[in-house]
């Protein structure tokens, strides 16, 4: 990893000081053929897998003829190849449980750093940073939006949007279609479709259970496609937690929205080079999103925003979720397995990938508890409580050619994906 490391360190440099094409042709030349791929990976990380072996493991030992964060992938993505381990890019989902499993410390998650740093300082096209619901108190707690917009812009964005407004969006949403089906179905099932690890083992492992996910693309996909709905020619970059959302970024279905994914280390590591202080920035003040949208950063804030919100939408009908929420792989898996095997008595499925939520996301920056306490806090101070009751939800719809609220249930448009 230290070597990975290194040569991320001098790549930055070389992006700053213009001259990445001296350091690539450099290193292509005098180097060894790892190193050209490590450097391959930093410029270039979509052609590569979202976990990267940056060192030999070749002497690891292993059980059965299995390392250790072999055993750890639920996904059947990491194989020994003479002694190595190598990546399957298409059964990787980017949780992270392979790094910290690793004894050796030979996997490193995928930067988008470089690439990002290089795109901005083009400056040929506008770029959006979609910042994820769980970012508050990421960045110190005196670094709230508003000052996080001012900051971003000086990284070189051309602006930033909250994901929350989206969640908020994808909450109508399945409250409408939870309202819509629950009435003509007593057996109706609904699970979130917001943590790409949920989604991932569903489609993986229990795919009879698909039906059961709403045709729903996540937060960060319909904040994608609508700025590039609007904005034709603008590309989009996600900033959360989540190395996982790096391989939902890439799926065939959706690969249209998002075009790298920072996590929070990065972009506080890229605000610490460029000598950018988010806790000094002025407030760029515009506050968009409900507290239902920016609760989804913790576990249970998805049913109680779609059960918030289909008290407002249809009080005389006093529809009532029946949630139960699975927090990390573990008790994801065993919720399905109970719900395959009909043990179950719930009608809504919220299940985070995390511990906690996105907020325990592998790359967080503070502490999970001490996160959800501050996404709780900016929920509280959302004067707008419901997607129902938020103006800038009607009027984003309206640019977007939905000419009513009802219209999100279509099968085919900006907020559904084909499974």
């Amino acid at each position: 990893m230290h070597r990975y490391n290194s040569l991320e360190k001098d790549l930055k440099e070389a992006v700053i000081s213009g001259t990445v094409k001296e350091f690539y042709d450099m290193t292509k030349a005098n180097k060894g053929d790892e190193e050209i791929r490590l450097v391959d990976a930093l410029m270039y990380p979509d052609k590569h897998p979202i976990i990267i072996t940056s060192d030999d493991c070749s002497s690891c030992e292993t059980v059965d003829g299995k390392s250790a964060c072999e055993v750890s992938c639920l996904f059947g993505a990491i194989k020994r190849d003479e002694g190595n381990n190598v990546i399957i890019s298409g059964n990787c989902t980017g949780c992270g449980d392979c790094i910290d499993a690793c004894p050796e410390e030979a996997l490193t998650g995928s930067k988008d750093s470089i690439a990002v740093m290089r795109m901005l300082k083009d400056r040929s096209v506008p770029v959006y940073a979609m910042i994820a619901p769980a970012f508050t108190g990421q960045f110190t707690e005196e670094v709230n939006a508003a000052k996080l917009r001012c900051a971003f812009k000086r990284m070189g964005f051309y602006g930033m949007v909250e994901v929350a407004l989206f969640a908020d969006i994808l909450t109508l949403k399945e409250a409408l279609e939870f309202d819509r089906e629950v009435v003509n179905d007593d057996d109706f099932l609904l699970t979130s479709c917001c943590c790409p690890l949920w989604v991932a083992v569903i489609r993986k492992q229990y795919e009879n259970m698909v039906p059961h996910v709403p045709p729903s693309v996540s937060p960060m996909v319909a904040c994608g496609r609508s700025i590039k709905k609007i904005h034709p020619d603008a590309k989009t970059v996600f900033i959360g937690p989540c190395m996982a959302k790096k391989a939902e970024a890439r799926e065939k279905d959706i690969i249209d929205a998002v075009d790298y994914v920072l996590t929070f280390e990065e972009a506080d590591e890229i605000f610490k080079l460029l000598k950018i202080n988010p806790k000094e920035c002025e407030e760029d003040d515009r506050d968009h999103s409900s507290k239902a949208g920016r609760i989804y950063a913790r576990a249970t804030g998805v049913s109680e925003a779609v059960q918030t919100t289909l008290d407002r939408l249809r009080p005389d009908k006093k529809i009532r979720l029946k949630s139960r929420t699975a927090e990390g792989m573990v008790e994801c898996k065993q919720l399905l397995k109970d719900i395959s095997e009909g043990n179950i008595d719930a009608n809504f499925m919220e299940g985070m990938g995390c511990r906690g939520g996105c907020v325990g996301g592998p790359k967080s920056m503070i502490d999970k508890e001490i996160a959800r306490e501050a996404v709780n806090q900016y929920g509280d101070k959302a004067e707008i409580k419901t997607p129902a009751d938020n103006p800038f939800v009607l009027q984003l719809l309206n640019t977007l050619g939905y000419e009513t609220v009802e219209s999100l249930l279509e099968r085919d448009n900006n907020f559904t994906r084909s499974w």
